[in-house]
């Protein structure tokens, strides 16, 4: 069995108990599931986008000072310009943040998935927890953007709402006819999005999904077996992270706590996701494959090509 796979398969198991939980606990308090669940996100999610260094390496040759120097000025300009964007364009920033995230988490199935599939399970946690939970997704997008853009677009996800479960059904059908075992993954996804509070939904995909996936396909594509290799390329992204949502947590220091955290949060995943796709998507789109091996690899299957790659059958 595949890394992939046991991935997916405890990604599932999570997420049904994720659903249990839910239903057999009492509700956390608002204040203090936004402060559990962001320093989750921070610190399980954030780290997979830490790996941009060895796309960067792979793909534009970035070896010497001065091309990391000019690579990190390229990254930082373009998370800063989705920062400006969310300062002065809430909105505009908002529905740009969840169309591109239902674009990149449509990147996250296994094998020879069809598009329309993979857009389906993209919008899931977009727009699933709308269903039963409206309410809390307005809040938390009121927390993000103010509550005058939230109110005008959670509308909107509602109406959308029941003809994307409608469709995430059929793609679950249709990969079950496939005989694949992404209908268990996107079944126990639509489950948990439709089911649990958005911020743990989330948390749970975001986390234990897209993020480890991710981990596991960069190491593969990059060649890397190491554990200390990959720990040594997310060194200083992971530091300049900190740092900057310390400043943040300064800057913001007027707004209530529960605020600070998904502003920090979610806008940090935003600026960070523009240049992370930038680099990420090229790679997605042709199977996740290289042939430059990097320092530390070795033969344990997570070589590029391998363990059921995008593009193979498996």
């Amino acid at each position: 069995m595949t890394l992939t796979r046991i991935q997916g398969l405890i990604f599932s198991a999570l997420a049904v108990l994720g659903v249990v939980a839910t239903v057999v606990l009492p509700p956390l308090n608002p204040a203090t599931e936004v402060l559990v669940v962001g320093c989750a996100i921070v610190v399980l999610g954030v780290p997979h986008g830490a790996l941009d260094t060895l796309f960067a390496r792979e793909l534009y040759g970035v070896r010497s000072l001065g091309a990391w120097l000019r690579f990190g000025l390229v990254y930082l300009l373009l998370a800063g310009a989705v920062v400006g964007l969310w300062f002065i364009f809430p909105l505009l920033f908002l529905i740009g943040f969840l169309v591109i995230s239902i674009v990149h988490f449509s990147g996250d199935p296994e094998g020879t998935v069809p598009w329309p599939v993979r857009l389906m399970q993209g919008g899931v946690i977009i727009f699933l927890p709308v269903l039963n939970h409206a309410s809390e997704v307005e809040h938390l997008f009121g927390l993000l953007v103010g509550p005058g853009a939230a109110g005008l677009l959670t509308p909107w996800l509602a109406h959308a709402a029941a003809p994307w479960a409608i469709g995430v059904g059929t793609s679950v059908l249709v990969l079950a006819w496939r005989r694949s075992w992404g209908a268990l993954e996107l079944g126990s996804l639509g489950l948990l999005a439709w089911v649990a509070p958005p911020l743990v939904s989330f948390a749970i995909f975001f986390c234990t999904m897209h993020s480890t996936r991710h981990m596991i396909r960069s190491a593969r594509f990059s060649g890397a077996s190491s554990v200390r290799f990959l720990l040594a390329a997310m060194f200083v992204p992971l530091l300049l992270v900190a740092a900057g949502s310390i400043v943040a947590w300064v800057l913001l220091r007027d707004q209530p706590v529960d605020q600070r955290v998904v502003q920090i949060v979610f806008v940090g995943l935003a600026a960070l996701t523009v240049p992370h796709m930038a680099l990420v998507e090229r790679v997605r789109l042709r199977g996740w494959v290289s042939g430059t091996p990097a320092k530390g690899a070795g033969d344990t299957g997570m070589a590029a090509g391998g363990d059921g790659a995008p593009g193979d059958p498996t």
